[in-house]
């Protein structure tokens, strides 16, 4: 028999004007939570009060999945085991996908919790259902290497990959460094290996383009500072 308390993963949006995509049954889900770690405190709080209206932040437990993994781990199991029900927030999107809430989902299920994962938008996911690339065979490799050489290497190495397997490769980079991104794959890519970039996903400027990346070469595309998932799949 599993302990009483359990674990909400509770999906955020990607822009503060697309609140309709967070499906109803998420709202009644935050309503049944006692507690909240979340990453960013200040967001999320404001996040739940424009999805719940009449919710009084003050009344609820509050932390900030941090460094300090095994306090925290420790005062997520300690509340738990006392029944209650807690919610994990994400900055963006889903819960344990890219995000440090992941460590503390992993010990809900160690310590046999219920976890319960909630719908909602995933950039992730959203920019390779719009890609056209293999939706069968692919993976999320997060950040690549910031140092260039490093990074080189690294896109040389997921292209040849992506040609032996025919799987997708998803990554993404702090948006400042977006250009220096886009430029290395230029670069480093075969000319006919697609290349799908993902802007602004959900927004009223969202922009996803799928093109080669002899095509790309032609209209290089500003993304200084735009949340951006890039999506590459070499051809055989």
């Amino acid at each position: 028999m599993s302990p009483n308390g359990k674990v909400y993963l509770i999906p955020s949006f990607l822009h503060e004007n697309t609140r309709e995509l967070i499906p109803s049954y998420v709202i009644k889900a935050i309503q049944e939570c006692e507690v909240f770690f979340v990453e960013n405190e200040r967001t999320a709080r404001r996040y739940l009060k424009s999805v719940w209206k009449d919710m009084v932040i003050d009344q609820y437990e509050w932390f900030t999945i941090h460094e300090k993994e095994e306090e925290l781990k420790s005062t997520f199991v300690r509340l738990l085991k006392a029944g209650k029900t807690i919610g994990i927030i994400s900055e963006a999107g889903c819960p344990g996908i890219a995000d440090p809430g992941q460590i503390l989902v992993s010990v809900a299920q160690e310590e046999n919790f219920t976890v319960k994962p909630l719908v909602g938008p995933s950039s992730i996911l959203l920019a390779l259902m719009a890609s056209g690339m293999n939706g069968q065979q692919f993976q999320f490799v997060g950040y690549l290497p910031i140092d260039s050489k490093e990074r080189g290497k690294k896109i040389e190495e997921l292209e040849i990959e992506s040609m032996k397997k025919n799987c997708t490769q998803v990554f993404i980079e702090t948006p400042y460094r977006n250009n220096q991104l886009l430029q290395a794959l230029l670069q480093r890519c075969k000319e006919s290996t697609s290349l799908c970039i993902a802007v602004d996903i959900t927004s009223p400027d969202e922009h996803i383009k799928t093109k080669t990346i002899q095509e790309w070469k032609k209209q290089l595309p500003e993304l200084n500072k735009k949340p951006t998932i890039f999506l590459l799949l070499a051809k055989k």
